[in-house]
């Protein structure tokens, strides 16, 4: 299977301002008129397929193996929600990635069946379409990897392939559906995770008010202390060095892995990227999360131990927990009371304009 790294389309030059905010307004009015999947367009229907990306995105990467058409995303769709697939019943991938709570679950750590308690806190997948590897320490390199991931562990989802087929397989709307999008009804783990990323790249979130002002020229998009808190965020606080902005696109992470402290406060500590790499420098190295929505995405870091985004400020403010491999850009920075509160204004103002998606009626 190819790589996001191996088919990511290559820029094309940027557009101007105010063609980016057309653009948004255009998508934002396809995803209003959606009846759930995130698109209307069908085969023939005239409509791009994929629509544009709202302001602020690039263009959306697709594997060359799974391409994207409306049948396959709202057959995603329903499968993302269906706890049938799960060993027990209970859970699907919306347990844990509600599109309410900012497409993540609001708790510490992930839920999985019989109620057992992960190890990690929950990342959205709000534009997870644009990850170059997926999961808090990168083991996953595309989006259907990443959801193959959770089925099968024993601890999330617990399913095996044999009875997703078998489950799955005796409904006759999922045999029709599977045939439609794929020209067989033969339910395979592979067609199930293939049409559940194609769904996860529809959730897209861009064309916020820090996009309006920074891509679509709208000087009044943002408040001045938004502004002021956007000026210490590529500034004194440097944060834009892991969480990308340039002239054309935001994507607010440098899909890499550092070492910011948090876990070295006495407890046991994850290893995060060293358990990939094998290398001890990258003990306690986590991938860099978006900071798109991020007012939704409560608790935050790789352990959920930050309740609010004022604790998060407050913490790289300090400067984070001394260890050996603590990140050499993690330093007392010594805000005022009036600084964090420009930097909190800023980040809300990331607040975007996902797709709204709703449950789907159980399939027959």
């Amino acid at each position: 299977m190819m790589t996001m790294d191996s088919h990511r389309p290559q820029r094309k030059p940027p557009m101007s301002r105010t063609s980016r905010f057309v653009v948004a307004l255009i998508c934002g009015m396809t995803v209003a008129l959606s009846t759930g999947s995130g698109f209307t367009a069908s085969a023939g229907s005239g409509v791009e397929f994929p629509p544009p990306p709202p302001l602020g995105l690039d263009e959306v990467p697709v594997p060359e193996d799974n391409p994207m058409t409306p049948a396959k995303v709202d057959l995603g769709r329903r499968l993302f929600f269906e706890k049938r697939i799960s060993g027990d019943g209970t859970i699907a991938c919306a347990s844990c990635h509600m599109p309410q709570r900012g497409f993540s679950n609001g708790r510490q750590y992930a839920i999985g069946i019989g109620g057992r308690i992960g190890l990690r806190n929950a990342p959205t997948i709000i534009n997870a379409a644009y990850n170059d590897t997926h999961f808090w320490d990168g083991r996953a390199k595309s989006l259907e990897e990443q959801a193959k991931g959770p089925i099968q562990h024993p601890a999330e989802m617990g399913a095996t392939e044999a009875h997703i087929a078998k489950t799955l397989g005796a409904l006759p709307s999922y045999r029709e559906s599977f045939q439609r999008v794929f020209g067989s009804e033969k339910i395979t783990l592979d067609r199930v995770v293939k049409a559940i990323a194609t769904f996860e790249r529809t959730i897209l979130s861009g064309n916020s008010l820090f996009d309006r002002w920074f891509f679509g020229g709208d000087k009044a998009a943002l408040t001045p202390a938004a502004v002021r808190g956007f000026k210490l965020f590529r500034g004194r606080g440097n944060c834009v060095k892991c969480h990308l902005v340039d002239s054309f696109s935001a994507p607010f992470t440098d899909h890499k892995f550092h070492n910011v402290g948090v876990g070295f406060d006495g407890r046991p500590t994850h290893p995060g990227r060293e358990k990939i790499t094998k290398r001890a420098r990258d003990r306690g190295k986590f991938k860099t999360p978006t900071l798109r929505d991020i007012s939704k995405t409560m608790p935050y870091m790789h352990d959920g131990s930050l309740k609010t985004l004022e604790e998060v400020i407050d913490y790289y403010d300090r400067g984070g927990l001394a260890n050996p491999n603590l990140d050499p850009d993690m330093k007392p920075l010594k805000f005022s009371k009036l600084e964090k509160s420009d930097l909190l204004a800023f980040l809300h103002s990331l607040d975007g304009s996902p797709p709204i998606i709703q449950a789907p009626r159980p399939s027959r």
